[in-house]
């Protein structure tokens, strides 16, 4: 009898964490050693001139889903992950993902790397999209300390508005993300890489991938791929060095963002993802949500205030149904108003919904 052959093993795996951490080195060194990123990529520029490996189709479609629940990529509201959640029940959406994945580990080989900062918000939508596709999900979460991070979002991202309020947004921005991209991949397939241990040696976190995730691709790896990575990766492509010194931030959130990342570093750790950790952070998790109720409490005025200026400057409606006073203020705009605020306004004015 001729011999049976064995079912090609698929793997799908998901480079997830806050943008600036490492994620693209990770998903190029990957890449580097055989397993196959979705052309076309997205094109290198002056803030990663190494390239993002990122699919062009993917950043495509995570915009086009955050556009639809109105989250950005770097939100810090804990709201936004049951806004962005809720599409991943959205059929159509979830035919689209899992057509093209299909096609993908088709033509490109059943090894598949996704990579996109925007990613962390649909984790469910693409965890659902492999397993319909027969391949096994597993996630690499890259962990650089927020400090490193907001300087480096600071010194090659445009801020909007003042220095330090960029700097203040982007710190509780990269603790949601964090500690609800830990909370969506806990019990997957999954390994938390530093971005400095990546670049001090790259060969004892991405061979441990290898053997963890079953990868043929890096189980298999010959000394011309491992040249090539020993190429692509460069120690100087940790640019930025900015410390909690460096940054205005409120104390309370500095000190949150320590105690976030402080519990996530263990996780990096061998046996480090253990219940105890995961204990922890949930409760960081929590105080987090508190945390940010109270800014949206005290900044209620500021809203109102957003708010009264928008209606002041909307020119009236031609040809058209006068419209009560909050439906005439554009989507946009009331979207900048807390959803507690909104909530609260539609009640003084007899519109609660």
């Amino acid at each position: 009898m001729p011999p049976v052959e064995e079912p090609v093993k698929r793997r799908v795996v998901f480079v997830v964490g806050s943008g600036r951490s490492g994620t693209s080195t990770m998903a190029g060194a990957l890449r580097t050693l055989g397993m196959h990123v979705p052309q076309p990529e997205v094109a290198a520029d002056a803030t990663n001139p190494k390239g993002f490996g990122e699919p062009q189709w993917v950043v495509d479609f995570h915009a086009e889903l955050l556009k639809r629940c109105n989250v950005q990529v770097s939100d810090a509201r804990p709201a936004a992950w049951f806004e962005a959640g809720k599409l991943a029940g959205f059929e159509p959406s979830r035919e689209r993902l899992h057509t093209w994945l299909e096609e993908q580990l088709t033509t490109g080989g059943p090894e598949l790397v996704v990579k996109d900062p925007r990613l962390a918000w649909f984790v469910g939508l693409w965890r659902s999209a492999a397993i319909r596709c027969d391949a096994t999900p597993a996630y690499v979460t890259m962990l650089r300390p927020p400090a490193e991070v907001v300087g480096s979002k600071q010194t090659y991202y445009a801020a909007n508005g003042p220095a330090a309020a960029g700097e203040v947004q982007r710190t509780a921005a990269w603790v949601n993300m964090m500690l609800h991209t830990e909370r969506a991949t806990r019990g997957a397939t999954r390994k938390f890489v530093r971005y400095a241990d990546l670049l001090d040696d790259w060969t004892i976190p991405l061979f441990d991938i290898g053997r963890r995730f079953d990868l043929t691709s890096l189980q298999e790896a010959n000394a011309n791929h491992v040249r090539a990575v020993h190429a692509f990766i460069d120690p100087g492509l940790r640019r930025v060095s900015h410390t909690w010194d460096d940054l205005e931030v409120p104390a309370p959130l500095r000190d949150l963002a320590q105690d976030t990342w402080d519990q996530l570093d263990l996780l990096a750790d061998p046996d480090g993802d253990v219940p105890a950790v995961h204990d922890r952070l949930d409760e960081l998790r929590s105080t987090y949500a508190a945390l940010y109720a109270d800014a949206e409490a005290i900044a209620h005025s500021t809203a109102l205030a957003a708010r009264r200026e928008g209606l002041a400057t909307l020119p009236a409606p031609v040809n058209a149904v006068v419209k009560r006073g909050a439906d005439r203020v554009p989507h946009t705009l009331r979207a900048m108003v807390p959803p507690a605020a909104r909530q609260r306004l539609r009640k003084a004015i007899g519109r609660a919904r």
